[in-house]
């Protein structure tokens, strides 16, 4: 098999390719989420759908989507609360509808809050944990109901889970359980590849 480079990952030629692949992409509008959807369409992914929040990241998420179709990939953007089941329940629903098929979830939600543990509030406690925790685990439990058998779920956390820093409890402390989650997913989803 002939091997591709795709940063730091390999995309191989086969049934682990990129190319023609339907894509769904959490946080997909901009930062990480919106460089991850301009790679996947460089590499022949024919559908990408770009989440984005709110609309303070509209203008992100329609400039995301005409540098993946200017890449000749199928893409549309659609806006999601995805601390509400309910939208998370749409966001798969509404890329289905569109593709007919869902290769790939990728999740790169998240809302970074720094500052000191002693003026964490209960509101940024529980914001945190509805972006990161919450989003996180419904969006892997709808991938495994509407994923095609071979699908792939991709689930981005923070390199400040392995740090040791002040300031940031509350970021890696609502990511953490994403590891959790995933491993549990790929033990229960592994059966369909």
């Amino acid at each position: 098999m002939a091997t591709k480079t795709c940063g730091t990952a390999s995309l191989q030629e086969g049934p682990n390719t990129i190319k023609g692949k339907f894509i769904v992409i959490g946080g997909g509008a901009k930062n990480l989420g919106g460089l991850i959807a301009r790679d996947l369409a460089q590499h022949g992914a024919a559908g990408i759908a770009i989440h984005y929040n709110s609309d303070s990241s509209r203008t992100d998420a329609e400039e995301t989507v005409a540098a993946v179709k200017a890449q000749g990939t199928n893409a549309f953007a659609i806006q999601a609360d995805l601390t509400k089941v309910a939208n998370v329940t749409k966001l798969f629903d509404e890329t289905l509808k569109h593709f007919g098929r869902i290769d790939i979830a990728i999740n790169t939600t998240g809302l970074v809050i720094k500052k000191p543990i002693v003026e964490v509030t209960e509101d940024d406690y529980d914001t945190s944990f509805a972006i990161n925790s919450k989003a996180a685990f419904f969006f892997i439990q709808e991938a495994g109901k509407k994923l095609a058998d071979r699908g792939k779920i991709v689930t981005i956390v923070s390199s400040l889970l392995a740090a040791y820093t002040g300031f940031y409890s509350i970021y890696p402390g609502s990511k953490a359980p994403i590891e959790h989650y995933t491993r549990a997913a790929s033990k229960e989803f592994g059966a369909r590849g």
